[in-house]
């Protein structure tokens, strides 16, 4: 199957992330509201200045998770919360909770360790098996009993079973970690080519949006290859199964090419649009 076309989203570059982009009001936006679930759309440059209202169902929860084990003395139990996007480790995630139920557990969390589960739901595929943990890092609490958090992305985690689903989802979760890179892979090489992939794409994006074409600054940040291939899987919003599947990959070095093939793809059709730009200015 063919690698999405993205655009590394501006707002990504700051490790946020845009959950209701399309809102002209931060705290009167549409629960139901969800990202764009075409991997093939073509994103917007945006900075985010949004919190986003989200609902979701337990309903969906797949049948492998449900309970059906019994539970060992060193087992992790994770509160979840259900989005229709993904969160990745490092990356700072805009919230509003409303939902009561949502509200309970904040109350909870902001009496214990502050880190629930972040994971990835859509209509279609229901709840997936492998999240990131968000810990909140910042929060207000309103008059109303609402929340605005600002959560960090932690370490990823895989859901083993469901311990209950009312009044929220809790789950028993095992860590997940990317295996040791073998001596032939070349993660520095790799990611430094996953930059000047990202770097190309901005330039050639600004270009084609009429922007001022200015130097791009340092992407990588002295960041190691791992924590950067979580960055670069932050910028592809608009397309959440594509970054779903990052999330899920258990190697560095398999993240990085398949990113910098999205990147390669994104990049060949901004050079067609904007040959045909050339070509029909007035289109």
């Amino acid at each position: 199957m063919a690698s999405p076309q993205l655009i590394p989203s501006h707002s990504s570059f700051n490790h946020q992330a845009s959950i209701n982009p399309n809102s002209s009001n931060p705290f009167l936006s549409n629960p139901n509201l969800k990202p764009i679930a075409n991997p093939s759309s073509l994103l917007q440059w945006r900075k985010f200045q949004r919190f986003s209202s989200l609902r979701c169902s337990a309903s969906s929860f797949p049948e492998k998770h449900r309970m059906n084990s019994a539970k060992s003395d060193d087992v992790v139990e994770l509160p979840l919360f259900p989005l229709p996007l993904v969160l990745f480790p490092g990356a700072v995630l805009p919230l509003q909770i409303f939902e009561f139920r949502y509200r309970i557990m904040m109350h909870t969390l902001l009496h214990t360790d502050l880190r629930f589960g972040v994971i990835y739901s859509d209509a279609e595929t229901g709840i997936s098996g492998v999240g990131c943990v968000g810990e909140i890092v910042r929060h207000e609490r309103l008059a109303d009993d609402r929340f605005f958090l600002i959560c960090k992305g932690q370490e990823r985690f895989r859901i083993t079973d469901l311990v209950r689903t009312k009044p929220y989802l809790v789950a028993e979760v095992d860590w997940l970690e990317d295996r040791p890179s073998v001596d032939d892979e070349d993660l520095e090489g790799l990611a430094n080519e996953v930059e000047s992939c990202m770097k190309d794409v901005i330039r050639l994006s600004n270009r084609l949006n009429g922007k001022l074409e200015k130097e791009v600054k340092d992407l990588r940040k002295n960041h190691f290859p791992t924590p950067f291939s979580f960055f670069v899987g932050s910028t592809f919003e608009g397309a959440p199964r594509e970054q779903q599947a990052l999330l899920e990959l258990e190697c560095t070095a398999a993240r990085l090419k398949r990113e910098k093939e999205t990147l390669r793809n994104t990049l060949n059709y901004l050079s067609a649009a904007s040959a045909l730009k050339y070509v029909f200015p007035s289109s």
